[in-house]
């Protein structure tokens, strides 16, 4: 049976390292990104929804941004 977990040699480690550390920033970017793009969501959402025939669009606009925004914080 062989295990999935392999070791490093010691001279990739700078390499993996750095790996880590680009895919951290980039994952942290777009968790920024879906709060982001959440808000404006929302707020469009509910801008659009201040009229009645608006509030079939602006609803499920505002809830897709409250979904985004709850997505990207946790």
């Amino acid at each position: 049976m062989q295990s999935s977990v392999r070791s490093t040699p010691w001279f990739l480690w700078p390499f993996v390292m750095l790996w880590r550390f680009v895919t951290w920033i980039l994952g942290l970017t777009g968790r920024l990104l879906a709060v982001i793009l959440g808000l404006v969501l929302m707020i469009i959402g509910v801008v659009i929804s201040l009229t009645i025939v608006g509030a079939i669009l602006g609803v499920p606009l505002a809830i897709l941004g409250f979904l985004l925004v709850l997505r990207g914080l946790f």
